[in-house]
């Protein structure tokens, strides 16, 4: 006879070890890789992180710990996925960009011979700025294999290169969002991963689960908040209305930290490097500050903070970023780190096979 307990959530129920990253809800710690955030994020870029996160798990040549030989296979790959963009194009006319992604990932095959951690991580950039030029009528650029992953994708994207500031910004935002414990487009990477179907399908149910509202899509929503608060004399009233209909306030709380999100400082301090974006984040600063007070006038006894995704919405809006691509960009950060969590579940996990409490009927004896 199976338990009886049921958890619908899943939380604090524990599935695997894991050496890739550790979320302390409760202290308002992300460490990954054995490695703070904050110092994480301040002295590594995007490649960095992969090779670290693929560290002993990639194989021998294949780029884990060695951050060279990840920039080189990245670069290798955005040539390699430009291929393939006249057949993204004929696939994706109406698509959001998030959609048009899924489609391009798709269209890889498994008999590819360049490493597959390599392919996805590629494709994605060279995908999303390819998507992005069509929608404003603009031929896609062709990746330079001299650049970084951040360079490469303002570069596409704008058509020119970005200022050193704005392509740092982007390399930051990539490495510290590029994993995060077991949520939910990661374990369903792993769950898809730990029956072998391979790398290129499970990044892309990771890539699934991503694009649920309720996992990668809050940062667009915080820009349409401040856009309705519209002044600072408007905050209050804003925030105590919306809590008197019952409104999800974007960018505030999150289902593990009970804190404030360490990511959320590390991005705000990033966005406060960016010319002409001072006024934006004062006046982000001081709804931040407004819809605390109003959260612990409302919900007394509730622990809620601020979340990544209030300060990455400033950040990716100062980088002229539409916000129907900002799911999309997240998912090139995250690819990383579901490529790493696809060789660990392959190394050591046995298939992801639950059991669910049945409570239907039964047939009579």
């Amino acid at each position: 006879m199976l338990q009886t307990r049921v958890n619908s959530g899943l939380d604090g129920v524990i599935v695997a070890d894991s050496v890739m990253s550790e979320v302390d809800g409760e202290a308002g710690r992300l460490i990954v890789r054995g490695r703070s955030i904050e110092e994480l994020a301040a002295t590594t870029g995007f490649e960095g992180v992969a090779a670290l996160l693929w560290e002993e798990f990639a194989p021998p040549g294949q780029g884990g710990g060695d951050e060279g030989a990840v920039r080189e296979g990245l670069a290798s790959a955005r040539v390699r996925a430009f291929a393939e963009v006249p057949k993204l194009f004929a696939a994706t006319k109406g698509l959001t960009p998030v959609e048009g992604l899924r489609v391009g990932l798709g269209m890889l095959a498994d008999t590819e011979l360049m490493p597959h951690h390599y392919l996805v991580c590629g494709a994605l950039p060279v995908f999303l700025a390819a998507l992005l030029r069509a929608s404003e009528g603009k031929s896609a650029l062709a990746p330079d294999p001299m650049l970084t992953t951040a360079q490469d994708l303002l570069r596409m994207i704008r058509g020119r290169r970005a200022d050193d500031v704005f392509e740092h910004a982007l390399d930051t935002y990539l490495a510290t969002i590029a994993d995060h414990g077991f949520n939910a487009s990661t374990f369903t990477a792993r769950v898809v991963a730990s029956t072998h179907a391979g790398l290129i399908s499970s990044v892309l149910a990771g890539l699934c689960a991503l694009k649920g509202p309720l996992h990668g899509g809050a940062p667009g929503p915080v820009l349409d908040m401040f856009d309705e608060i519209g002044s600072l004399n408007c905050a209050g009233a804003w925030f105590d209305d919306a809590f008197s209909k019952g409104t999800t306030l974007m960018g505030f709380g999150h289902r593990i930290y009970k804190v404030r999100d360490p990511r959320a400082d590390v991005l705000k301090n990033i966005v406060a490097t960016l010319p002409q974006t001072a006024g934006r984040l004062a006046f982000a600063v001081e709804v931040e500050k407004t819809a605390i007070a109003a959260l612990r006038r409302h919900k007394p006894g509730r622990r809620l903070d601020t979340n990544v995704e209030y300060y990455t919405a400033l950040l990716l809006e100062a980088l002229e970023v539409p916000r129907s691509a900002f799911t999309a960009l997240l998912a090139v950060g995250r690819a990383a780190g579901w490529c790493a969590h696809v060789f660990e579940q392959k190394k050591g996990g046995r298939i992801i096979r639950p059991q669910s409490n049945y409570i239907g009927t039964r047939p009579e004896a």
